[in-house]
């Protein structure tokens, strides 16, 4: 395995955000981390990219501890997408794109780095906006400017760190049902081409059952089931983790299967009345 989570634990401000949770992303493969609000997917996240370190329990990338590992190798080796990245400053959508290269040698100047960009963009379905001032961009198309720099970050390996990993947070939460299926489509293309660990954490279960080779369902800060998407977006097992009942249908093309909650009987009819 790329990427492990081994028994970690976060505690913050006296809260649990993680409990015990030992998780495994592998090369290749797209991992989806679902669950409710505060379920501790988004933290785990931290935890994997470095930024936070956990209160019990170790994180490692290829068997090595993440605080061990040299910050400028751990940033060739592993790219960002956090959930919110506003672009004020007046840079072009290339040019941000390129701060994704800034870890290697070069720091994005070379005429690869330049090639790596565009072939990022055009993977992210946003080469059409590589001279757009990103400023003037929607929150949409930002996004997808966004993962066209995290995936040139860790587009190709290094000597140092041939394996490599992508953590994304809720990636298509700013897009319409068009972009986010192409999105979710390109970051698995990229899982298989470029042997990336992918980690995504969304909240749209019928879009993980198609882009995830593997799902792991957060609640309360503990892993509750970890496989196969079919095996884990049980109705039974998700109306305990959401509290709502949920309709799971085979999708008519056979890729995946929709996952749809309903509300509970006693909500279909409030109680208030109008005078």
């Amino acid at each position: 395995m790329t990427l492990v989570a081994e028994a970690v634990s976060v505690r913050l401000g006296g809260a649990s955000l993680l409990r015990e949770v030992s998780l495994a992303a592998a090369p290749g493969e797209v991992l989806a981390l679902v669950g409710p609000s505060g379920a501790g997917k988004s933290t785990l996240l931290r935890v994997w990219s470095g930024e936070l370190a956990p209160s019990a329990g170790a994180a490692r990338f290829e068997g090595c501890p993440l605080g061990q590992i040299d910050a400028g190798a751990l940033a060739r080796a592993r790219a960002v997408l956090p959930q919110q990245s506003a672009l004020r400053f007046p840079l072009r959508a290339l040019e941000v794109v390129l701060l994704g290269r800034l870890p290697h040698p070069g720091r994005g100047e070379t005429r690869r780095d330049r090639e790596i960009a565009g072939a990022a963009l055009e993977l992210a379905g946003a080469a059409q906006l590589a001279d757009r001032l990103a400023p003037t961009l929607s929150g949409g198309e930002q996004q997808r400017v966004q993962l066209a720099r995290a995936l040139a970050q860790v587009w190709e390996p290094t000597a140092e760190r041939p394996r490599r990993y992508l953590l994304l947070d809720e990636p298509t939460a700013s897009l319409d049902p068009g972009h986010a299926a192409r999105l979710l489509a390109a970051v698995r293309r990229f899982a298989r081409a470029r042997a990336c660990a992918v980690v995504v954490v969304i909240h749209d279960l019928s879009a993980a059952t198609r882009c995830a080779d593997r799902v792991a369902l957060l609640d309360a800060g503990r892993c509750v089931a970890d496989g196969p998407p079919a095996e884990v977006l049980t109705p039974e097992r998700l109306h305990r983790c959401f509290g709502a009942p949920f309709d799971v249908l085979a999708a008519p093309d056979g890729r995946g299967f929709a996952v749809l909650p309903r509300p509970p009987a006693d909500e279909m009819n409030p109680p208030w009345t109008t005078h």
